[in-house]
């Protein structure tokens, strides 16, 4: 007997760690949106409104449901505040360990007083409403507030099951050949070998066909009389490899360990003396076409992309060489 008059707040704390458990036990499963919606939006306020309100005539079943809800709409996000400001931050365990305390908490409270008195609230399994014994007025704001209980459920079950792209991006790093982004070859002689880490990850929520180009570059400022500034001229413009590679998306992980998604030594040599830059390029799906039969690219609308590069309008990475 004692069992069914806390039926309910017995569940909301099973649940609550039931909860924990699938979120670090089977992480994927779709239980953990389920119970996780309850849990965020409806057990913190119904734990604290059957610890305010025991007895069955202080709330009818349509205002303890409503306030349930109210109060965890902003219970939720007070208690993420509250966490923002201290060395735990806003983070999943902070969060669910905080939540589940409060849930745990109230409802332990709520079943002690829910014992101590006469006629407490006990919710039913079937729900009966008085609809005959109603004014017009409260049958009206009773149908507007299930309906609007029924929009905001169906609204976050949408944003749950459909969430919002993030920011679509790639990365593209060079990295030394020991893997850290110290160590690149600056001084080299002619012929002589040299390597780095080329890394590459895919942010764009759809797979691309990455090509990448390394070009080495000769070039200088000049001073164009025309328009006063000082401008780009590319002396020479050699194409050493071309290369493609395919990624599926990756999320953006936060927390845990960095692991890249796609990397690749790169070893190269260059057998001509001279300043150079070193000039990682990469492009999307395709690449500009380039012209034939070149060996020196100077001169060539093929310029283009590196006078691009120079401007931010191409993902692009360099490296200074002096070849000896």
């Amino acid at each position: 007997m004692t069992l069914r008059r806390v039926w309910d707040l017995i569940s909301i704390i099973l649940l609550s760690f039931a909860l924990i458990f699938i979120i670090y036990a089977f992480p994927e499963s779709i239980l953990r949106k389920i119970i996780g919606l309850s849990f965020i939006l409806f057990f913190p306020g119904y734990s604290l409104i059957s610890f305010l309100f025991p007895r069955w005539d202080d709330l009818d079943g349509i205002e303890r449901l409503a306030l349930s809800f109210g109060m965890s709409i902003a219970i939720s996000p007070l208690i993420g505040l509250a966490l923002n400001y201290t060395p735990f931050g806003i983070r999943l365990t902070p969060i669910l360990m905080s939540l589940a305390a409060f849930n745990t908490l109230f409802s332990l409270l709520a079943i002690y007083r829910r014992l101590k008195i006469e006629n407490p609230f006990v919710p039913r399994i079937e729900l009966t409403i008085e609809w005959k014994s109603m004014s017009r007025l409260d049958k009206v704001l009773s149908v507007v507030l299930i309906l609007s209980i029924i929009v905001a459920i169906g609204a976050l079950i949408y944003v749950v099951a459909t969430p919002k792209q993030g920011e679509r991006f790639t990365e593209f790093y060079i990295l030394g050949p020991s893997g850290k982004a110290e160590g690149y070859p600056r001084e080299l002689r002619v012929g002589e070998n040299a390597s780095v880490i080329i890394g590459i990850a895919n942010h764009e929520y759809r797979t691309v066909r990455y090509i990448v180009e390394v070009w080495l570059v000769n070039a200088t400022l000049v001073y164009n009389e025309t328009s006063g500034k000082n401008e780009t001229k590319i002396l020479h413009m050699y194409l050493l490899d071309r290369f493609n590679v395919t990624l599926n998306h990756t999320d953006v992980s936060l927390e845990g360990k960095w692991k890249p998604q796609w990397e690749k030594l790169y070893n190269f040599s260059i057998n001509r003396k001279g300043r150079f830059k070193l000039w990682f390029l990469i492009f999307k799906d395709e690449a500009p076409p380039l012209p034939k039969n070149c060996t020196d690219y100077a001169g060539t609308f093929a310029e283009r992309r590196i006078l691009d590069a120079i401007e931010g309008k191409i993902l692009s990475l360099n490296l200074n060489i002096v070849v000896k």
